[in-house]
């Protein structure tokens, strides 16, 4: 460890790249007394203490947070090298060649660039697993990735999950599920619950290596990535079973975590009221438009929004497709009557419909 500097409030020092060990003031001051010797200091009868106290977010402390939510969900933890093969930059068309972090002297073509992304070595844990007979798979990985820009190097923190096979083990009292998007979205959704992050705007997307997905956006920034990966993208890798992942900007969350302030309320004394629409809508409509559409006519007593059942059939019109939809209505201050809960949910009936072509089955 080389002294780069030294004021009169502490030192600035600079830490071999080998020493993953230490990064805070704590483990210098180990470093030291490891030189010093232990045994050279005496131990006061007394010591004095103050209540420390941050409004700002501790990285270390989010991590584990999430590292023990993923973990006592039946998660494996994975931890990948930085570097990885060249050539797979062209397996993914969104990954620019041009921004890879070249090894000026690489040790073998399969570590010849720092990752532009966590995939790669996640789909080659998939396929490690997989050929040992380990189908159901259940992974997250915190790492960075690496990128040349012009104004210079550039690192991101991120936080993938991965998923294959059956998400439980498997048993004569339990079904044998297999992973799905739905899965994934869920798993999405506990994170950023967890967090308190809400107030995020999705679009589908079927770039970055997904098939078919989802991106939630915090004004406009890309917050997380999740769907079923790419066919051909996992053939590259041998696997032939469908992956699901989820690709978190770890940095954006540890800036918006910072924005979350946890309040506390008195449980409600009155009573939430349910209602059921069935409703028959164009393929194209999605819940989340739905959903989006209800809040927006009614966000004073209108708690949730769930959609409970999908049917598609002939016995439809052709196009057509039927949801049906649950609303859980409360009010924190008196109970709700028949009469304005039949209001509200006409006032829901005629947005929808004007918005969504949404009729009444």
């Amino acid at each position: 460890i080389e002294i780069k500097n030294t004021t009169d409030n502490g030192l600035s020092l600079l830490v071999p790249p080998f020493r993953a060990d230490v990064q805070r003031e704590v483990d210098v001051i180990e470093e030291i007394l490891r030189i010093y010797g232990f045994n050279t200091v005496a131990i006061p009868p007394k010591l004095n203490t103050t209540i420390s106290y941050s409004d700002g977010v501790n990285p270390e402390n989010l991590r584990n947070t999430i590292s023990d939510l993923l973990s006592n969900n039946g998660f494996n933890e994975a931890m990948n090298n930085s570097l990885t093969k060249g050539k797979y930059t062209a397996l993914i068309p969104e990954i620019d060649s041009a921004l890879n972090v070249e090894i000026l002297n690489p040790l073998s073509q399969d570590l010849n660039v720092m990752r532009q992304t966590l995939k790669f070595a996640g789909l080659e844990n998939v396929a490690y697993n997989q050929n040992r007979k380990n189908t159901d798979i259940k992974f997250y990985e915190f790492g960075k990735t690496y990128h040349k820009m012009e104004e210079g190097y550039k690192e991101n923190q991120h936080l993938q999950i991965l998923v294959s096979g059956n998400v439980k083990a498997e048993n004569w009292n339990t079904t044998s599920d297999k992973a799905n998007y739905f899965f994934v979205k869920e798993k999405v959704e506990h994170i950023l619950a967890r967090l308190g992050i809400t107030k995020l705007k999705s679009e589908t997307i079927s770039t970055h290596g997904f098939s078919e997905g989802l991106m939630y956006k915090f004004k406009k920034k890309r917050l997380v990535c999740f769907g079923k990966l790419d066919k051909k993208l996992c053939k590259a890798f041998g696997v032939k079973s469908d992956v699901y992942a989820a690709d978190f900007d770890w940095d954006l969350i540890l800036e918006l975590a910072g924005y979350t302030k946890i309040k506390y309320q008195e449980v409600s004394k009155f009573p939430e009221v349910r209602r059921d629409l069935s409703l028959l809508v164009d393929k194209s409509v999605t819940f989340d438009e739905l959903s989006k559409i209800a809040k927006q006519t009614d966000n004073k007593i209108l708690k949730s929004v769930n959609l409970f059942d999908v049917y598609e059939g002939d016995k439809l019109p052709e196009g057509k497709k039927s949801y049906a939809l649950s609303f859980t209505m409360a009010d924190e201050t008196k109970t709700l009557t028949d009469k304005y809960i039949d209001k509200v949910m006409k006032k829901l009936m005629k947005s929808l419909a004007d918005k969504a072509g949404a009729e009444l089955r």
